[in-house]
């Protein structure tokens, strides 16, 4: 699954599609960290409320919930039926590190996201440095360049396959599975922060930009991003502005206007190379790791390039980007001489694809790291549940179902123990760590796991000492995530992925879950435990695709009807911070507001303005901020910690999440962190509150469908309230609404890898 494509991103430009026919989701997370100056501004457009007619509710409305905090609100009561709700944002609730074993430093976020993606970016950088320097701008291709140009072409007409000229060379064969787990394991060195760049450099991209007439405010991003020669490579291409987020292109041709002057047109290469790599890039925020050609054509004339196909052709000569075409699979030949009864229609050819290097390594590391794990794997025979023989026998298994399922896989590791394995239980959040916790169970984040945190640690090779992984919440997998997951696993260890296919997708790109289920590569066990309770009830039916009205006999499900997104704000505060403490007992911590997204007059930043005057206000001296507003920290895009603002010092802000105490750097506030009562669906997913309220403005009608409807709503543990004002659109959301599907390569690479013949 994947989030609607009406969400809008955190402070995400919005100005331009990647793609032509495809309509992909707003980028799930990041700041943009562009400033309203000079040739570089950061948009934020507030959509416009158009107030919602709200029906009738019936006389039996759950009074102390909507109670009104003042008296000439009092005739406005809820109706206890269920009725439709709305559609919020894409963005992710990542966790916070472990606590790392005795002996070994404590790690931040950010720390942590470094070494979960170091070993990936590796690859990379090897596979790059191979390649051949890029070729001057209309410079005349020769060598590889010419023959990656001819390969577009030989495509593109059907002469040959794009994957002839992307294979990758035979890998190297994979070291025997160890008969004896190693004596002790190795702790991975603790990661350093990345560095800052020299203050020279710094000083050098500042004078640039100044020149071009950009914020000088952008020079130590644009020297994070270009290195130490970052001031040269932008006088020599200025459109390398673009690799900062949220710089858009008519702000980047602005800037190389100011520095080229006449010598600065649309045609220009530097120009076409650019905006195709951005295009990508922006897709990928969007969910996608690769794009039909076409789209990336139709983009590239959407931002006046004269000549698309010419301008595609430059990007794949300068190797800035991949071409893929998927192979097709022969038809057997019918035996002897005997003909078809009916001449078989011509299959369509496999879209031509392109793509950027780190998501084709990514995807390609995982498939053929997910086919080594199944080809490793001694079959046993383990007795116990349906879950548990297939782990016995196979290396890879996917486990589906609600919240309810979860305890499957958990008791499956638990079993694994006792037969004497070295079993784990990785989540997607910390939230739900804690969670597993207080259940009795022990689990570890991804993230933490990953960077060394918490986990059993790494073998001398590097693996993790592991037999059995189980990992919860599976479709919060990113490929670039579940690539150095796999690669860390050791041959012969099992892999069990669980989670529920219905939930929004992972805020970046890659859809790992969705594909690896479609492919039909491993076993597929389905749980059979439904969610409790009127609230189960609900959010099983959404999955379903049915709005059903359900009995809440008490108070598990409310719906506050309102006209406009003003009445929208003010019922949501009056919701969390009185009617449901007094009438479920649940206290305004413990309770999470689910919005649509970050803009508009009753997204993200409009609630956390309101909510912070009435639970907790203060000056915010602290960049905004005072000691007890509750945040959302972003300490890598796509991942997302929630706490509690302790303290401030010369150092930035000290915050409390979880059990975990961290320190958001003062460079780093303003473009990292925000206030986190409201939140976006994207970011609450992983995790469960007490109480939740979701608020459905008139005006994200058009942005909901049916996973964000079913993971806002799947938040909620004991109750949830809906601040409903979109009419009919809930309802057809739920029926209709399906999400629009991310364009990605793994599973036809799982399938050429491992599929059998009987598939």
């Amino acid at each position: 699954m994947t989030e609607p494509a009406g969400e809008t991103a955190p402070e995400a430009p919005e100005d331009v599609e990647p793609t032509g026919d495809d309509a992909p989701q707003e980028p799930a997370e990041a700041e943009t960290a562009v400033e309203a100056e000079g040739a570089v501004e950061s948009q934020e457009p507030e959509k416009s409320q158009e107030p919602a007619e709200t029906a009738e509710t019936e006389e039996t409305a759950e009074a102390e919930v909507v109670q009104a905090a003042d008296e000439a609100d009092e005739d406005q009561e809820a109706g206890a039926a269920v009725a439709e709700v709305e559609v919020a944002e894409v963005a992710d609730t990542p966790e916070a590190p472990a606590t790392p074993e005795a002996g070994t430093p404590e790690l931040s976020d950010a720390q942590a996201e470094l070494a979960a993606q170091r070993e990936l970016r590796a690859r990379i950088e090897a596979r790059k440095a191979e390649k051949e320097g890029p070729l001057a701008s209309g410079a005349k291709l020769s060598g590889t360049a010419a023959d990656l140009l001819a390969a577009v072409r030989a495509v593109e007409g059907g002469a040959a396959s794009g994957t002839t000229f992307f294979e990758d060379p035979e890998p190297a064969p994979r070291r025997p599975a160890p008969e004896t787990a190693p004596a002790m394991t190795v702790r991975p060195p603790v990661p350093a922060q990345a560095p800052a760049p020299a203050p020279g450099t710094t000083a050098a991209v500042r004078e640039v930009l100044a020149k071009g007439g950009a914020p000088e405010s952008l020079a130590g991003q644009v020297a994070a991003a270009l290195g130490e020669a970052a001031a040269q490579v932008l006088l020599d291409d200025p459109w390398q502005l673009l690799s900062v987020s949220g710089v858009r292109p008519e702000q980047a041709d602005g800037f190389a206007r100011a520095l080229l002057g006449a010598a600065c047109g649309p045609d220009d290469p530097r120009r076409a190379v650019a905006l195709t790599v951005w295009l990508l890039e922006r897709a990928a925020l969007q969910g996608h790791t690769a794009l039909e050609i076409g789209s990336v054509r139709a983009g590239l004339a959407g931002h006046s390039v004269p000549d698309p196909e010419a301008a595609v052709e430059e990007a794949v000569s300068a190797a800035a980007v991949l071409v893929f075409q998927e192979e097709e699979t022969p038809e057997e030949e019918p035996e002897g001489d005997e003909e078809p009864a009916e001449a078989v229609a011509e299959q369509p050819a496999s879209p031509v694809l392109l793509g950027l290097d780190r998501y084709a390594m990514a995807e390609e590391s995982l498939a053929d790291g997910l086919a080594r794990l199944v080809r490793t794997a001694t079959a046993d025979s383990w007795e116990g549940s349906e879950l548990e023989r297939a782990a016995g026998t196979h290396g890879l298994v996917l486990h589906t179902g609600g919240e309810a399922s979860r305890a499957e896989p958990v008791a499956l590791a638990a079993a694994a123990r006792e037969r004497g394995l070295r079993a784990l239980v990785a989540v997607h959040a910390d939230a739900g760590r804690r969670a597993l916790g207080a259940a009795g169970a022990e689990a570890v984040t991804v993230a933490a796991l990953l960077s060394g945190a918490a986990g059993p640690g790494r073998d001398e090779e590097g693996s993790l000492a592991l037999d059995l992984l189980v990992v919860l919440d599976a479709p919060q997998l990113d490929v670039e995530t579940a690539a150095v997951l796999v690669e860390s696993l050791p041959d012969g260890c099992r892999l069990v992925l669980s989670g529920d296919p219905e939930v929004l997708g992972a805020p970046g790109a890659g859809r790992v879950f969705t594909d690896v289920l479609a492919a039909r590569v491993c076993p597929r066990i389905a749980s059979r435990r439904p969610d409790p309770g009127p609230l189960g009830e609900l959010v099983s039916g959404i999955g379903a695709g049915e709005l059903n009205q359900v009995e809440a006999p008490g108070k598990e499900i409310v719906i506050v009807p309102v006209r406009d997104a003003g009445e929208a704000v003010h019922r949501t505060v009056q919701l969390v911070a009185d009617s449901v403490p007094r009438a479920i007992g649940v206290p305004p911590e413990q309770t999470q507001v689910v919005t649509v997204g970050h803009g508009g007059s009753a997204g993200t930043r409009a609630l956390n303005v309101a909510l912070k005057q009435r639970l907790n206000p203060g000056p915010g001296r602290f960049g905004g901020y005072d000691p007890g507003d509750r945040v959302a920290f972003a300490p890598a895009p796509g991942r997302t910690v929630t706490g509690t603002v302790l303290s401030a010092d010369a150092e930035g802000l000290r915050l409390r999440c979880g059990d975990e105490e961290l320190l958001v750097p003062k460079e780093r506030v303003e473009s990292a962190l925000r206030h986190g009562w409201a939140l976006t669906a994207h970011q609450a997913a992983g995790a469960r509150w007490p109480a939740v309220v979701v608020v459905l403005p008139g005006d994200a009608a058009g942005g909901l469908s049916r996973p964000w409807v079913y993971t806002a709503f799947g938040r909620a543990e004991r109750h949830l309230s809906v601040v409903h004002g979109v009419d009919q659109a809930l309802a057809r959301a739920v029926a209709e609404g399906v999400a629009p599907e991310r364009t990605t390569r793994l599973r036809p690479l799982l399938e050429a890898l491992l599929a059998t013949p009987e598939e």
